[in-house]
């Protein structure tokens, strides 16, 4: 259900201190088929990075892959904007902005996006009096980055090609329709997550 998907993004997008994700990368979440996906909108991932990203399940597959590659950041930095954006009370404003900078932008940031010293300056300075679009500038750039570099790795990964051509039921090893490097369940779509 989307409320289950709710949660579920909002867990992968939390990063916990005691995550070891080394450990944990061979870890497998099965997704249920009452979170299955029709092949449609999967497909429809394939076509821009845009409706990958607004799609709950096709963000958290994405967040997955970024995860594997250790560049989580971009998409979390990008989501932080989407809320960040949505913030209706002004007094908010600046603390959830300063939030976002430390996270981020700042040069000891703990999850540090890679910005040119342009936009990073231009950001910087946005802070003194932040708005709603103070961040814009650099999550129009993240977002390209991602686009022209990690989206088109993961749609060449199985995180993406098993959602959009899941195994068949009942395959085995043998006679599955695509071989690759990953070990998977032939009986499910897997997404892999740091837990």
């Amino acid at each position: 259900s989307a409320k289950d998907m709710k949660h579920r993004l909002g867990f992968l997008l939390q990063k916990s201190d005691s995550c070891d994700c080394s450990s944990s990368q061979n870890k497998k979440e099965k997704i249920s088929s009452s979170q299955s996906v029709s092949q449609e909108e999967v497909r429809k991932w394939a076509v821009s990075l845009e409706n990958l990203i607004h799609h709950d399940r096709g963000l958290a597959a994405f967040h997955a892959f970024l995860k594997s590659e250790y560049s989580e950041e971009n998409i979390e930095f990008w989501v932080s904007c989407e809320d960040y954006k949505k913030t209706k009370s002004p007094a908010k404003l600046s603390p959830k902005a300063r939030k976002i900078y430390d996270e981020f932008i700042s040069v000891q940031a703990t999850k540090e996006v890679n910005l040119d010293s342009c936009t990073r300056e231009k950001t910087s300075h946005n802070m003194l009096e932040p708005t709603l679009s103070c961040f814009d500038e650099a999550q129009r750039k993240i977002f390209t980055l991602m686009e022209k570099d990690s989206y088109r790795r993961f749609l060449k990964s199985s995180y993406y090609l098993d959602l959009v051509s899941p195994p068949v039921a009942g395959c085995g090893p043998k006679n599955c329709r695509r071989n690759h490097t990953h070990t998977l369940d032939c009986n499910s779509n897997i997404i892999s997550q740091c837990s």
